[in-house]
């Protein structure tokens, strides 16, 4: 594949503008909602309804709206969208297929180089918008921008992703993803052999401490938790299962390349450059394979598969020739 990189230098921020900060000590005791409305000159409805729709993070998890907050506890909170910020505008997207479609979701196979919704800054294609052009309505549950929006996919990552189509549904898996009771499976070609061959890592990750664009295993950081298989070993690289207990931004780039395995293609995170240029590779070897959930209508358990896209699948070639 050639072309311009997707390396996430700049992360996709949501609709609205995402901040963190620690609790201010004139604070400490406050219920979530009534702190975040003094902090951030929001009604109580307001914030209540930030914390309902699970874009409040308080210590690394999703607080209730009557929890108390403590004095330094970690506040992040995704704000609303400012007024006059413009709603979703349909947009063809080439490579984007639908793998289901039902009234409650769409799951969509999504390409490299696409967010998944319009944030300030991004003028490229969307999830959202490719959504729009080909006819499906999405929840009007979310900021304008990100209305159906569950769960994110980075720009430079292919694969799997759902989108509500009915309010319930918008409820129903946002509660699942808050709850951990969605499976997500990715794929990744990580440079080198693991030792062990499968294992976790436990590890926080936080903002990089010296680069605003990256993240890193942070002391004090976030709880992040991944499990890994290796399937194939190659000389130069693995490919590997990933399944992910939490979803912190780039978890999985931060991971292996904390264990000195960043993916294949990875520039961003330490890849060799040498091995990406042999393999045809423009962004990292990561794929969203497997998306597995309660249906949020009928409550059976849901599976969904993606097939690698041509320049991974090309990379992958490459490797099992030389190996």
């Amino acid at each position: 594949m050639t072309g311009a990189r997707f390396d996430d230098a700049t992360p996709v921020a949501p609709a609205g503008e995402h901040r963190a900060l620690p609790v201010p000590d004139g604070l400490a005791g406050m219920r979530v909602d009534q702190a975040l409305a003094r902090l951030f000159g929001l009604s109580r409805t307001v914030a209540a309804d930030l914390v309902a729709a699970g874009d409040v993070v308080l210590d690394g998890a999703a607080p209730a709206k009557s929890d108390r907050v403590a004095a330094g506890a970690y506040l992040e909170v995704t704000l609303p969208a400012p007024e006059g910020a413009p709603s979703i505008v349909a947009r063809p997207v080439d490579g984007l297929r639908i793998v289901h479609s039902d009234d409650d979701i769409v799951v969509v196979d999504k390409p490299v180089g696409v967010a998944a919704h319009g944030s300030p800054g991004w003028t490229g294609p969307t999830v959202l918008g490719g959504l729009a052009a080909m006819g499906q309505t999405v929840a009007t549950s979310g900021a304008a921008e990100r209305q159906g929006i569950v769960h994110r996919l980075d720009v430079g990552t292919s694969g799997l992703m759902v989108v509500a189509k009915s309010e319930r549904a918008y409820r129903i898996l946002k509660r699942a993803f808050k709850v951990r009771t969605v499976e997500k499976r990715y794929h990744a070609v990580v440079q080198g052999q693991l030792d062990p061959l499968r294992g976790t890592v436990d590890a926080p990750i936080d903002r990089h401490p010296h680069h605003d664009y990256r993240f890193a295993v942070v002391s004090g950081g976030k709880p992040s938790v991944t499990h890994y298989d290796t399937l194939e070993a190659f000389p130069a690289a693995s490919l590997v299962d990933v399944r992910l207990e939490t979803g912190r931004t780039h978890q999985i780039r931060v991971h292996f390349s904390a264990l000195r395995h960043p993916c294949a293609g990875d520039l961003t995170y330490g890849a060799d450059p040498s091995l990406a240029k042999r393999l045809g590779l423009s962004r990292q070897w990561l794929h969203a394979r497997e998306l597995a959930f309660d249906h949020p209508g009928s409550g059976d358990r849901v599976r969904f598969v993606s097939e690698y896209p041509e320049d991974l699948a090309h990379a992958l070639a490459v490797l099992r020739g030389e190996g």
